[in-house]
């Protein structure tokens, strides 16, 4: 892994190389589908198979926390086999298991298919990372994750537009024909990975050793994990940190999609369209205004400064989500959960773009898949205990639990910066070569 320049991000009006609009291509289609999926599927499993919610919310329990362990070694995978066939056959299986829901007919069956689905997923999103970093010039990823990030929330946009038309009918045939828009749209995402050049697998930086047996030079070799094979950041406790900070800003993503709905209809049911609404309005703020947003992040250091930064926009926006305890006039609270949603979105773009810069910055070039995958299991777990956790905090505690929450953003933000720098300090030992042998001491010719 070579020494880390300091990045210099495109302009929007950069042209994107064949690769990035093929990448793009790619997660558009696939975020079309997971739009419908994740629109329609609740009522499908709870109106027409037949799953009670408390059921559904245990499997998806399960099958989220499987699919969280699953991403380090399934981008290990894309390490050692190559990234592009990896994600291209993670999309098809996933194409299969979501065609499978459309059988689904119990619990069980519908239990071992989500955490297909899950492990799928995971799998999927840290094999398209490590192609992202084998694809697109080291200065250059932030942006282009960023452009990828945009055409993800447009796609989902559309998808749950469709997945709405399938609400909106709700019956049979059309619950089925969103999920097979959703398979038909893996299915095509894994075609159209298969098109772009081939990423060479990583070479293990790893001690060499010569055909004698003697111990060579290793280049690249970190102390204590160069060993081929192995999940190296599981013992990259610095690498943790970082992650576990990363995790608790991700608290964020079950806010708009469950917390502020049933906040609305336990505070004023007249606003309930507002929640579709303020997710739309999340949704377009993304798609518009990711890519400027991530121009500021160009190294680690304005990484960590766009990561502090968002702490404090999260936690102002959750002091005007608790305001909407009060007891004001419907007008008034309307107002207040917009205001919140604008905010929510602008931490949600800071703590994104730098998250992105920090993930790639601190990973081995040669195990950037499992890197991923590890850093990854962040929103696993978000999707896992996030629901618990906040419907509790927030629902329970109203506007004092909303206060508790944006404290909890704004100490995680302030504590990425010195994460990343503690763990940037290890870096250096990612790229010294290892110590020469020394050399053999001839014996002594007898005297006398």
């Amino acid at each position: 892994m070579a020494h880390h320049p300091r990045s210099i991000v495109p302009s929007r009006r950069t042209p994107l190389s064949g690769s990035q609009r093929t990448l793009a291509t790619a997660q558009l289609v696939s975020a079309i589908g997971d739009g419908a999926y994740y629109t329609s599927s609740a009522l499908y499993f709870t109106r027409i198979v037949g799953l009670s919610p408390t059921r559904l919310g245990l499997g998806l329990a399960v099958a989220w926390a499987i699919g969280s362990v699953a991403g380090v070694p399934l981008g290990h995978l894309a390490d050692r086999r190559g990234p592009r066939g990896t994600a291209a056959t993670l999309a098809l299986v996933t194409s299969v298991v979501v065609a499978s829901f459309l059988v689904v007919d119990a619990f069980l069956p519908f239990l071992v298919a989500a955490c297909l689905y899950a492990t799928a997923q995971s799998g999927l999103s840290a094999a398209r990372q490590a192609l992202v970093g084998g694809l697109v010039p080291e200065g250059e990823r932030t942006a282009a994750l960023a452009r990828l990030q945009a055409t993800l929330n447009a796609g989902l946009a559309v998808g749950a537009a469709l997945g709405g038309v399938a609400l909106t009918v709700g019956t049979r045939a059309a619950f089925l024909a969103a999920f097979t828009l959703t398979a038909l749209g893996f299915l095509a995402t894994g075609l159209i990975l298969l098109r772009l050049p081939a990423v060479l697998p990583a070479v293990p930086a790893v001690e060499a050793r010569p055909a004698n047996g003697a111990p060579g030079r290793g280049r690249g070799r970190r102390r204590g994990r160069g060993r081929d094979g192995g999940f190296a950041v599981l013992a990259d406790r610095r690498y943790a940190l970082v992650t576990l900070v990363n995790t608790v800003l991700l608290l964020r993503m079950p806010l708009l999609s469950l917390v502020i709905p049933l906040w609305i209809a336990d505070r004023a049911p007249q606003l309930g369209w507002l929640g579709s609404a303020l997710f739309v309005l999340n949704t377009v703020g993304v798609t518009l205004l990711q890519v400027r947003t991530a121009r500021a992040v160009t190294g680690l250091p304005s990484a960590a400064r766009a990561v502090r930064q968002a702490g404090a926009v999260l936690l102002a926006s959750c002091a005007v989500f608790a305001l909407s305890a009060a007891p004001v006039p419907v007008w008034a609270m309307a107002a207040l959960l917009v205001g919140g949603a604008v905010l929510q979105v602008l931490g949600e773009m800071k703590q994104s773009a730098g998250s992105w810069q920090i993930a790639f910055d601190l990973a081995p070039a040669d195990r950037l898949g499992q890197y991923q995958g590890f850093f990854g299991t962040g929103v696993a777990v978000a999707r896992t205990a996030g629901p618990l956790l906040l419907t509790t905090l927030l629902l329970d505690g109203g506007g004092p639990g909303w206060l508790v929450l944006g404290v909890l953003f704004l100490a995680a933000g302030c504590a990425m910066g010195p994460a990343v720098r503690h763990a940037e300090r290890d870096r250096s030992t990612w790229l010294a070569p290892a110590p020469a042998p020394a050399p053999a001491t001839a014996p002594l010719a007898p005297t006398g």
